[in-house]
């Protein structure tokens, strides 16, 4: 995937977008804001707080040197609720409203041992997603974070994680968000592609299974 060519392409149509004011506790009023749905609303009260976790493996260690750039002028401008928090109007109404994102707030990159095997970075990998599931989202600022692990597993170089609140959208739309990000490193100029599914294959390999799994579990119960 290459994002360097596709950071030049967001830089060179970027436009200047009216932000609010830094997200310290004060927010700066501004000519409109965005009602947020039922569903969202649900999803961050007190009752349940939901998350979108995705991890992206990569075959190369991984270089964060152009995190900020690319999240500032590729990620951001996807979705405005990925630069803007929920506040409430003097009905106690949420609303989304635009502020100034700290990016050095949402990306988190984590230490573990050095020079261990690909096996023990494997278990700390595995805890660290726990916590990174089970953790919530501080709705005090944009409901997003990136986490860069830069240790190699067993299954991958690096690992970057993305943790996205479910009232910013449906795994489906935010999975296509962080897609369009980014390009392919062979020719930018073709659409990302993904090995085909084939659900009549697949529903053969769960039906062979099914069958193994009782033809055993019968065997078993004879030979007792």
């Amino acid at each position: 995937m290459n994002v360097t060519s596709k950071l030049r392409e967001a830089k060179a149509s970027e436009r200047k977008r009216e932000m609010g004011e830094s997200y310290n506790g004060v927010f700066q009023e501004m000519e409109e804001t965005e009602p947020v749905s039922p569903t969202g609303q649900y999803f961050t009260s007190s009752v349940i707080s939901v998350s979108v976790v995705a991890v992206l493996e990569s075959q190369h260690p991984i270089d964060d040197s152009q995190t900020t750039s690319l999240l500032r002028h590729v990620f951001l401008p996807i979705n405005p609720r990925f630069s803007s928090v929920m506040v409430k109007d003097k009905n106690g109404i949420k609303h989304w409203k635009k502020v100034e994102v700290k990016l050095q707030d949402h990306v988190k990159v984590p230490t573990f041992p050095q020079g261990k095997s690909p096996d023990f970075y494997d278990g700390c990998f595995t805890d660290y997603l726990s916590k990174v599931a089970t953790d919530q989202l501080p709705l005090t600022k944009p409901l997003w974070e990136i986490h860069i692990v830069k240790y190699p597993t067993t299954t991958a170089a690096g690992n970057v994680v993305f943790k996205l609140h479910h009232a910013l959208g449906d795994g489906y739309s935010l999975m296509g968000a962080l897609l369009s990000c980014l390009q392919r490193a062979d020719n930018p100029a073709i659409p990302l592609t993904f090995p085909a599914f084939n659900p009549k294959t697949e529903a053969r390999r769960a039906h062979v299974s099914i069958c193994r799994n009782f033809s055993r579990a019968v065997s078993g119960v004879i030979n007792t």
